[in-house]
């Protein structure tokens, strides 16, 4: 994939960003389990960044795939994965669908502010016993006269205690789970809703994460997305931004731990000589990297199909499954080289060990993954041909 002047200055931008107005605080936003992040989104807001594939018409760039990849990307280089997890909930998992599928009223009234950084969103789609597997969700939205009565639980919703509005999948009908399922936009400040206390997370600690609680709440059903019944498929299409952006975003976190291994491997004196000379760490340390270049090569070459037009539901997979499984192998190995070092608490591998494992659950667990890789590679387990 080629970059042009246009992405290379978005770039600057954004490392400029995580460099200069992120980083400097993550010590003290992972120690409160929070960062201000109505105050970090408007700045984002100011800068572009929150609507770079957005359509111009509501405040977006109205640019293709290949420049909100640099953004995943970039802000990957932030020294944790909850402030960027944050990000990329408002960008490419709460906001694709709005985007693509909503009416002009619905996109000015929570899509606009939230480009500018003046809303805060969240997706609203896991339950405590539909994670992965969407299909099983039971959050009901009833039709009564104009508006949709909404009852049921959300898990593990990023965002949650701070947003202003929810991205909520719930079943409109009692049909079949596929088709079902209808996608609406749910302000925060409705009634009946409930926001549990922060969940005490292993990792991604920075980033707010709590469970919702929707009591008979009331919310027009011009806040329908697209069509009844088609929130399955909207989900599905949203999933496909998600994925990229979650493998994109993996990418430069990884390189900037292995660096910052190699310094301090260069400086650590073992036995009378620097842990960078034994040939079982400096190959590592290339075979790692050799791996995380191969993981940009799929990212780009699935950003370069999408905006192509192409399906990349088999690449979009492979690349979400490959980065999260590279960044534990990327931190456990590396942590390793730290030693005792590498056990403490605000160390970088051991940050990405405690960060990057979510990459494997959220969005769809590598089980899922591979399922759907199977399904794309036509092997259909259990039928005989």
């Amino acid at each position: 994939m080629l970059f042009t002047q246009e992405h290379e200055e978005l770039r600057r931008t954004v490392r400029n960003f995580v460099q200069n107005e992120i980083n400097p605080h993550v010590a003290e936003w992972e120690a409160a389990g929070r960062f201000p992040i109505h105050e970090v989104f408007k700045r984002m807001g100011e800068l572009g960044l929150l609507g770079v594939t957005k359509p111009e018409e509501f405040g977006g760039m109205g640019l293709d795939y290949s420049y909100g990849l640099v953004v995943a990307e970039e802000t990957g280089g932030a020294s944790c994965g909850g402030v960027p997890l944050s990000i990329g909930v408002q960008t490419d998992m709460a906001t694709p669908a709005l985007a693509r599928f909503g009416s002009d009223e619905l996109r000015r009234e929570y899509l606009e502010p939230a480009i500018r950084g003046e809303m805060v969103t969240s997706i609203a789609v896991s339950e405590p016993q539909a994670g992965s597997d969407v299909a099983a969700l039971k959050t009901t939205a009833k039709k009564d006269g104009d508006d949709y009565v909404i009852n049921g639980t959300k898990m593990w919703i990023t965002n949650a205690p701070s947003a202003d509005w929810f991205c909520l999948l719930a079943n409109t009908s009692d049909g079949k789970p596929h088709m079902n399922k209808s996608m609406i936009i749910v302000p925060a400040d409705a009634d009946g809703i409930t926001v549990d206390k922060p969940l005490n997370k292993l990792g991604m600690r920075s980033s707010e994460t709590a469970q919702v609680f929707f009591d008979n709440v009331r919310v027009p059903q011009r806040n329908l997305v697209g069509q009844e019944g088609t929130g399955f498929m909207m989900q599905m299409i949203q999933f496909q931004e998600e994925r990229m952006w979650g493998a994109a975003n993996a990418i430069q976190g990884c390189l900037n731990v292995i660096d910052e291994t190699i310094q301090y491997a260069k400086e650590r004196q073992v036995f009378g000589m620097r842990l960078i000379d034994n040939q079982s760490v400096h190959f590592r340390l290339a075979e790692l990297k050799t791996e995380v270049e191969l993981l940009r090569s799929l990212v780009y070459r699935a950003c370069e199909d999408y905006v192509n037009g192409k399906d990349v539901l088999q690449l979009a997979s492979m690349g979400k499954l490959k980065a999260g499984r590279l960044s534990r192998e990327v931190a456990d190995s590396c942590l390793q080289y730290w030693g005792g070092n590498g056990f403490m608490w605000d160390n970088p591998a051991s940050q990405m060990l405690r960060d990057g494992r979510l990459a494997s659950i959220g969005g769809g667990a590598d089980e899922i993954m591979l399922g759907i890789i199977c399904k794309t590679m036509d092997i259909l387990p259990g039928k005989k041909k």
